[in-house]
């Protein structure tokens, strides 16, 4: 039995003290997906780069997506120890240039060297606790871990949005380097390196062509028909590079001894169709965090910190239909139509975000962002327990990373292909506007909540009308992507979650 599934007691000089340091780092990795949000109408307008928003967020969901796969093993081939420090040392270091950066181009470099070590974290910490608890105590920990990262969805963008109105939008990032240095003080005092390793034979080819796969498409989705027009020779020469390296990718995980992302798992009907309703299901949830907040500061014109606020609903949602659906499958075990209720909400949701006006009373709003919650509070759970339902035990964690990094590859393209649309239909009005301030005398967009303020009412009406008009085929994208997933649904296998399987064979199919 490898060491992450049997817990040996040496491992840990204080199992309390590494479970409080492991908490925190998972709360740092997980504020840091929702401390930003709030914060980019802000930062964007200092750094003078509304066109290259999405980006603050796609480069660390791309870099975190394709280097979590990875630490699991080097954790095993490595030691767990290092690989935690190295990790947490890659994320505090991107948080320090993500502070000092003066540009776009240098905060999404900081923001993707952040991504490089945020992506360890949730995957490093899981292995851990297997080091240190016995079977019977883990699953304590996951309602810990619900409780942490359900925290972080709130305190995240309250936080962003206090931080921005009472110091600078740079402290989101400093903040990060005192609570990381006591998380690790606390993790190398508790936990004892065993010695113990597990030989792997590691993916680096399907890790660099996954890479650059993902990278060239987002790049290509973000940047082309404006920035990059599609016959140029760079856009061609992305295109090509995104084809050559996901055939290779697929040609690679063929033949590899552990793939990081086994191609039998898509002969499993469940692990293809969850992985296709979570892919559309992070196109959702992303750019509702992402889009929202430019939403509410902007054209609606609230402060920062009550835009934070006004993202609650989202988490209010998500807590009680993830409730819900794990009594529901604890009880029953079936979970088909909870899926069918969670992408009908989606497609419901986003429909209502895409109706969206800058005099939509902010009671509407968060009725309508609680519906998003609801939806993705019932995917999310289903998604990961069918999954681990039938897969080969050996397969559990490879295919649990997969359905994750599905999400996650979902939101980052999802918000670099809707932030490009976003872009392309804001840019020409406020182009041909008369509002004084939008551009700067370098002639770069220089939107900001501050700028806003400053508006004579006129302006901020126009300025309403634009965002507004730019925001919303960007939510009937996102609809009609959710009702492909709704489409995908009904043809989900459903394997009762008591038929857990241990061996390579199929289990048996229940009636739905």
């Amino acid at each position: 039995m490898s060491v992450a599934t049997k817990a040996d007691p040496s491992a840990a000089k204080s199992v309390p003290l590494v479970m409080v340091s492991i908490g925190l780092l998972l709360l740092l990795a997980a504020l840091d997906q929702t401390i930003v949000s709030t914060a980019l109408p802000t930062i964007v307008g200092d750094l003078k780069g509304i066109e290259h928003l999405s980006w603050v967020v796609t480069a660390y969901i791309l870099a975190s997506t394709v280097s979590a796969p990875l630490y699991g093993k080097l954790g095993d081939l490595y030691g767990r120890r290092l690989m935690v420090v190295v990790s947490v040392g890659l994320f505090l270091f991107g948080s320090v240039i993500c502070g000092f950066a003066d540009s776009m181009n240098s905060l999404i470099f900081a923001r993707a060297v952040q991504g490089l070590g945020g992506g360890g974290l949730f995957v490093l910490a899981l292995s851990v606790v297997g080091d240190v608890l016995p079977p019977k105590e883990r699953g304590k920990m996951q309602g810990v871990f619900a409780a942490i990262f359900s925290l972080a969805s709130v305190a995240g963008p309250l936080a962003g949005g206090w931080f921005v109105e009472v110091a600078t939008w740079h402290w989101i990032f400093f903040i990060n380097i005192p609570f990381g240095l006591l998380a690790i003080a606390g993790f190398i005092a508790g936990f004892h390196p065993t010695g113990k390793r597990v030989k792997h034979k590691i993916d680096w080819s399907g890790a660099l062509f996954l890479s650059l796969g993902l990278a060239a498409l987002t790049l290509v989705c973000s940047l082309g028909g404006r920035t990059l027009p599609w016959a140029s020779l760079e856009a061609q020469l992305l295109i090509l590079l995104s084809v050559f390296a996901l055939v290779a990718f697929v040609f690679v995980e063929r033949r590899a001894l552990e793939p990081i992302l086994p191609l039998s798992l898509f002969k499993l009907n469940i692990f293809t169709l969850t992985s296709v309703i979570g892919f559309f299901a992070g196109v959702a949830m992303f750019s509702s965090i992402t889009f929202l907040p430019i939403y509410l500061q902007i054209a609606v014109g609230i402060s920062p910190t009550d835009s934070g606020l006004a993202m609650i609903p989202m988490t209010a949602g998500i807590v009680t239909t993830s409730t819900l659906a794990g009594r529901y499958m604890g009880r029953t075990g079936r979970y088909y139509y909870l899926t069918l209720l969670g992408m009908g909400f989606l497609v419901l949701s986003m429909g209502l975000l895409a109706q969206l006006q800058a005099d939509t009373s902010l009671v509407v709003f968060s009725l309508y962002l609680f519906m998003v919650g609801l939806g993705m509070g019932f995917i999310f759970p289903v998604v990961t327990s069918s999954v681990q339902n039938v897969v080969p035990r050996h397969q559990l964690g490879t295919a649990t990373a997969a359905g994750v990094m599905f999400r996650q590859v979902g939101g980052s393209l999802g918000v670099a292909v809707l932030g490009a649309i976003f872009t392309a239909r804001m840019m020409g009005p406020l182009e041909a506007s008369s509002i004084e301030g939008v551009l700067s005398e370098s002639g770069e967009f220089a939107l900001s909540p501050t700028m806003i303020s400053s508006l004579t009412p006129e302006a901020k009406t126009l300025l309403g009308g634009v965002i507004v008009d730019a925001m919303q085929p960007i939510y009937w994208i996102a609809a009609l992507l959710c009702a492909i997933g709704f489409v995908a649904a009904l043809f989900l296998e459903e394997v009762r979650l008591e038929n857990r399987m241990v061996k390579s064979e199929a289990p048996s199919v229940s009636a739905k």
